[in-house]
């Protein structure tokens, strides 16, 4: 994505505290400490509909202030409190504290209705300890849905251990997720515990669920309904105290119908399935997305805010944001870095094919000169090739000999190569 060079176009001093009330119209819920109770800055509940959260967290009601919208914590947020990386629609990039009165400790949950309810099923699915399916689009912000139900909930003291299931070795899956004891296999020189016992009394967040691979799948199941897990060499299995919240941008119900995914499994995990709706869906939610990301990147790069024009709004909020809330927090984020003004991403090119078709229309509606177009087009792509010319074509060898006839088309250009390269 390119950038043309060219300073703000409207820009106001960010003189305000990023914690102040005056983010307002924006309601906050700042981080709350490993013990329950609120950090040494006054913390804020989630307010409306949403409002019953304080309880989990050890916060009060008077401590919400009124807005339009709400902001839930960032994945950042340690559990002291403390800001400990920015948030992006994809959570929090370790390193990156020091913020500003610690901004990077909140995230914008908006006013679309979808939000609040998927808020409150997350302050029940804390309150139950019961397994948590989130689906969604890439950069809809699932693993932020996951640490606030581990905070909101009795589990907050304890550890949120995230898995990336398309990362895990197939090799060494089964070891790095239930442990293994020394000696278990070559290499394995002392006990390990696995994620699923180092996070003993908290939160496993299996995110890409659906890269999971069918073997492994089994196994997890057995640790879903048996709440113990077998690490590789033990001779018993050990039980586990754990709530698991899966997260997918899959249909899990179609990689069901095709055998990639154990439908028991689905069933297991889906005690509560949240769908987090897609940037393009809520758009109502953009402009406070606009202003949470414009004040914390001021703060964090000590620019000036940046305040889009009524027409750049209104560009923003019609833009489908393929990547969500993670590619408006990058596309606001570079304009700070290169100190020019947020643009939208260049919207992809069309393709040659399209291109060359004009308007996209057929260049006639008569089949058999369109069959025999098509049969050109196999031929010149290949070079004459026929059995390569059928098989773009979706047909049989012989069934293009026998088109070739019927239309014709066969003579030296046709059968030229049509056995090369055999």
């Amino acid at each position: 994505m390119e950038f043309e060079p060219r300073p703000f176009r409207s820009l106001s001093r960010a003189s305000r505290s990023p914690t102040g009330g005056s983010l307002d119209p924006v309601v906050s819920l700042q981080a709350v400490s490993a013990a329950g109770t609120a950090p040494a800055a006054p913390a804020q509940g989630l307010q409306g509909e949403v409002d019953g959260l304080h309880g989990a967290s050890g916060m009060q009601p008077s401590q919400a202030s009124h807005g339009s919208g709400s902001r839930v914590p960032a994945p950042g947020a340690k559990a002291s409190g403390a800001a400990a990386g920015g948030a992006t629609g994809a959570g929090s990039r370790p390193g990156r504290g020091g913020d500003a009165g610690g901004e990077t400790c909140n995230w914008v949950l908006g006013s679309n209705p979808t939000m609040r309810k998927i808020a409150r099923s997350i302050e029940r699915a804390a309150a139950v300890e019961c397994t948590v399916l989130v689906c969604g689009d890439t950069g809809t912000g699932k693993e932020l849905w996951a640490r606030l139900l581990h905070r909101s909930g009795p589990r907050a003291a304890k550890p949120f251990v995230p898995v990336n299931c398309g990362a895990l070795s197939p090799t060494l899956a089964e070891s790095q997720l239930f442990g293994h004891e020394k000696g278990a296999f070559t290499g394995a020189q002392g006990r390990a515990l696995g994620i699923f016992r180092a996070a003993e009394g908290g939160v496993v967040f299996l995110d890409e669920i659906g890269e999971m691979p069918l073997e492994l799948q089994a196994k997890l199941l057995r640790v879903l309904q048996q709440r113990e897990v077998f690490p590789v060499g033990a001779e018993q299995p050990v039980p586990i105290d754990v709530q698991v919240v899966a997260a997918t941008n899959r249909n899990l119900e179609a990689e069901v119908g095709k055998g990639t995914f154990r439908e028991d499994l689905y069933f297991r995990l889906n005690m509560i399935e949240l769908r987090v709706p897609p940037l393009r869906e809520r758009r109502e939610d953009i402009p406070e997305f606009i202003r949470f990301f414009a004040r914390m990147y001021s703060a964090r790069y000590r620019i000036e805010e940046w305040v889009p024009s009524a027409e750049v709004l209104a560009e923003f909020c019609s833009f489908d944001w393929p990547g969500n809330v993670r590619q408006l927090s990058h596309v606001i984020e570079q304009a700070y870095v290169l100190q020019i003004e947020p643009q939208i991403p260049q919207r992809s090119e069309p393709s040659e094919s399209a291109a060359a078709g004009g308007s996209g229309r057929l260049p006639c509606l008569d089949l058999a000169k369109l069959r025999q177009q098509a049969i050109k087009q196999a031929l010149e792509i290949t070079r004459g090739h026929k059995a390569r010319a059928a098989k773009l074509l979706g047909v049989h060898a012989n069934t293009l000999t026998r088109m070739l006839r019927e239309d014709k088309l066969e003579g030296p250009a046709a059968d030229a190569g049509s056995d090369a390269d055999d």
